[in-house]
């Protein structure tokens, strides 16, 4: 969507978290996690990596297991406010810089045949907290506060901000990233 050639390749870390671990705490140590494995195997490349935690009531809300848990999942968030913690780091010739958004949800009220019907679309299975924002489930959102592309997944102010402290500029426009000019 900005222009940055990118490849995708999954990280699969262990996304346990750790006791008494706090949401916006494991949002930022799985995408530092996620990009150290990742780095590892690509030592040459700028990664980025992201990991999205859907938390209400104290309770995350990860990928539903099934289409019961999908629903519980809709019923708990419908007509209420969560929160979105989006978790993103970025490794340059090994150096780090990592950050958290943090963003506000509110739901609109669902009916059960709502529910039941964007559970059909599949969409919901693998989506932290049962719901996609970058697609039917935009339908469901009735206000955000934040940064919507957190909500998505990956902040992309937060991924051009955090690539600047590993020296790089954005180019708008452009589809790479330049080292910015010499002082």
């Amino acid at each position: 969507m900005i222009g940055i050639a990118h490849e995708v390749i999954p990280a699969d870390i262990d996304e346990t978290p750790g006791a008494d671990e706090l949401p916006a705490a494991l949002a930022e140590r799985l995408a530092r996690e996620k990009c150290a494995v990742v780095a590892a195997r690509e030592p040459d490349a700028v990664v980025i990596a992201a990991d999205t935690i859907v938390v209400i009531d104290g309770l995350v809300l990860n990928k539903p297991a099934d289409r019961a848990e999908a629903a519980r999942m809709l019923r708990r968030l419908a007509g209420r406010v969560h929160t979105v913690f989006t978790g993103v780091a970025a490794m340059r010739a090994g150096r780090l810089a990592f950050g958290v958004d943090e963003v506000m949800v509110t739901f609109g009220d669902l009916s059960d045949a709502a529910i039941d019907a964007y559970i059909t679309t599949g969409e919901p299975m693998d989506k932290a907290g049962a719901y996609g924002i970058q697609g039917y489930g935009a339908t469901l959102v009735e206000r955000i506060d934040g940064d919507y592309f957190a909500v998505m997944g990956l902040g992309l102010r937060r991924v051009v901000t955090l690539l600047a402290q590993l020296g790089m500029a954005y180019e708008f426009g452009a589809p790479r990233l330049v080292e910015p000019p010499a002082a």
